[in-house]
């Protein structure tokens, strides 16, 4: 019989969870040939944790849901691996919050808001303020270009613009797209060319192999993934 680890309530968790690698999780448990449903099998019976069903677990995997700093902590004891490796990088404005451990208060009171406006942004995603609060926000949170583009709530656009540029012709989205993501224009017109080249490299695999089911999710899964690869090219972190 399974012994049980003692682990706090995950009903009692007093801060946020932080942001959650789905992928990650659904790696490490595939390259452990474990279902679901044996992971959940293993969080109640060795982690005390009699709510969690294999539709909880699978709905982690997706995204639809995230695990508290418990649930965690114990998916980490059943998937052999750190906490750490289950963490993903913050990508809202809330989650860059809570990872600095700052309160709602010190960053509206630090980029010049009005609390009740501030606590809008973050329930709502919309950011609303000047490039010298976005300055102030920057630098309050630590943030890089890519994180500000999130935070503000460019990223859907980037993307727009990105899956468009690399499926076309992409000289036409160098100012566009340098108007969300300010890089030199240089650098700009190499990352798109590159990218270009990338995305044509997969359908050239598809033609190539009559419709390969796995070389076509590539190229999904590349435009999926579009503003990821954009900011790896540009070696922005």
């Amino acid at each position: 019989m399974w012994a049980v680890h003692r682990l706090p309530s995950a009903r009692t968790d007093r801060h946020p969870p932080p942001p959650f690698n789905a992928p990650a999780a659904r790696r490490l448990r595939a390259g452990l040939g474990m279902d679901p449903d044996h992971v959940a099998h293993a969080l109640r019976g060795s982690y005390g944790l009699p709510y969690v069903t294999s539709a909880l677990v699978d709905a982690w995997e997706r995204g639809a849901a995230a695990p508290s700093r418990t649930e965690l902590s114990a998916l980490a004891g059943v998937l052999w691996c750190s906490p750490g490796e289950l963490i993903g990088r913050p990508r809202t404005l809330r989650e860059h919050r809570v990872a600095r451990g700052l309160a709602p208060e010190d960053v509206a009171r630090g980029v010049g808001h009005e609390l009740h406006v501030y606590l809008r942004m973050e329930q709502t995603g919309r950011w609303r303020g000047s490039e010298r609060q976005v300055a102030a926000l920057t630098r309050l949170l630590g943030l890089s270009l890519a994180d500000v583009v999130a935070v503000t709530g460019r990223e859907d656009k980037l993307a727009e613009l990105l899956r468009s540029a690399v499926t076309g012709r992409w000289q036409p989205y160098v100012r566009a797209v340098g108007r969300i993501a300010p890089l030199e224009r240089r650098q700009l017109e190499s990352v798109l060319h590159r990218l270009h080249q990338e995305y044509r490299g997969h359908m050239a695999a598809t033609l190539n192999w009559a419709g390969d089911d796995d070389a076509g999710e590539n190229g999904r899964d590349f435009l999926n993934r579009i503003v990821d690869h954009f900011w790896a090219a540009a070696d922005v972190h």
